[in-house]
């Protein structure tokens, strides 16, 4: 792959994150990193409750690789190996042949999407662990194992692995994310509303599943990772080791991938300190972790995120105290957003916004400013509804 290609395809699949992002609220953050881990041929979870779009923004995703053969499987219990890698040939059984068929299975496919992943059969178990750690089916009928074509898969779940089997499984996702239903009234309005409204077709930009391939094999391993980013992962494990939060060697190894791959997305030569911000959905097992590591992940990225992260507290704090207040009446909520809530999510507003103008203007990530931002903005509509009275139709234009 050229250069040049190379830079084309990493700026169409930064158009098709545009497109995703606009059309799932609040999930542009999750769409990046689940193409970033895609990009370095990693898998990836989507941990949430039902009716949160995971399966959904997983369709719409992969949909976008022409030429890319896809297969998707809802797991249980009872799903059996020669369900997702291929059925007998009952044809050629009656013949005294046995024979799988593997059109359209997982073994053909480029990209796979699982759900309910930790519900995965007891059957299944290992021959899932081979798919997803060496690309690998071995035939019921034996013979040499097939070598899969899988890029990466996308799997979702609503509950976190309960035994050491699924546990195994777990350990082979390399990026977790968690999803959670709309906070921000006002796209909670939007989502409504698109149910009721006609929606115009969507814009729909593809990647031809050549040039995906080619981005995976030669334009990410080709980023160059320097001396300061080794030295600065290495600073984050002892960091994250001072608070008992240990991930094996082989997660950090594989994670050096997701850093190359979130630079070429963005289309610079080497990965820089910015991409370390990937890492907050690599470094933690339970979700409890998770914003341990991402404290101490954006604290090393810049100062800016750190603020920022403080910043988030307080908001969390107001967000607390306005669910302590349901019941009261209209007159005690008022006055608590006259007293305290409005001048501290406007002034966290404000150096929000100031934050963002500095580490833009520096050259520093602002995602974890924008997250931030995004909570600020769904905790100041909140108020504004549920405190306030007022019509969430009309929040977005107080934003």
């Amino acid at each position: 792959m050229g250069d040049q290609d190379a830079q084309d395809t990493a700026k169409t699949l930064r158009t098709v994150i545009d497109e995703l992002s606009n059309r799932f609220y609040e999930r542009a953050d999750v769409v990046r990193t689940l193409v970033v881990a895609l990009l370095a041929g990693q898998h990836s979870l989507v941990l949430g409750p039902p009716g949160t779009a995971k399966s959904e923004l997983a369709r719409e995703l992969t949909s976008r690789f022409d030429g890319a053969s896809y297969w998707e499987i809802l797991l249980s219990k009872f799903t059996a190996p020669t369900r997702m890698f291929g059925p007998i040939d009952v044809a050629a059984l009656a013949r005294g042949e046995y024979r799988q068929v593997y059109d359209g299975r997982a073994t053909t496919a480029h990209i796979a999407f699982i759900d309910e992943i930790f519900k995965c059969s007891t059957a299944a178990l290992n021959e899932t662990l081979g798919y997803l750690n060496e690309r690998i089916y071995h035939p019921e009928s034996g013979g040499d194992p097939i070598h899969c074509p899988l890029i990466g898969a996308i799997t979702a779940s609503n509950e976190l692995p309960a035994g050491e089997d699924t546990a195994a499984i777990y350990d082979r996702l390399l990026v977790r994310i968690e999803v959670g239903y709309l906070a921000d009234p006002s796209n909670f309005a939007a989502l409504v509303r698109s149910a009721v409204s006609p929606q115009a077709a969507p814009v729909r930009t593809t990647v031809e599943l050549a040039a995906l391939q080619q981005a995976v094999t030669e334009a990410v391993p080709a980023v160059d990772v320097p001396d300061v980013i080794v030295d600065a992962v290495c600073t984050l494990r002892a960091a994250l080791r001072r608070k008992e939060l240990v991930a094996s060697d082989r997660r950090w190894r594989q994670a050096v991938g997701l850093l190359q791959a979130s630079a070429y997305l963005d289309g610079r030569p080497a990965v820089a300190e910015t991409d370390l911000s990937v890492l907050t959905h690599v470094l933690w097992d339970s979700p409890a972790e998770r914003p341990a590591v991402e404290r101490e992940v954006l604290q090393l990225v810049n100062p800016d995120a750190k603020e920022a992260l403080d910043l988030a507290d307080a908001i969390e704090e107001l967000e607390a105290q306005l669910d302590a207040m349901a019941g009261q009446s209209r007159e005690a909520l008022s006055e608590w957003v006259i007293k305290k809530a409005h001048n501290k999510l406007a002034m966290a507003g404000k150096r929000l916004e100031t934050l963002r103008e500095e580490a833009a203007g520096a050259g520093r990530s602002t995602a974890a400013i924008d997250r931030v931002t995004g909570r600020q903005r769904a905790v100041r509509a909140r108020v504004l509804t549920e405190a306030l009275g007022m019509d969430a139709s009309m929040v977005q234009a107080q934003l």
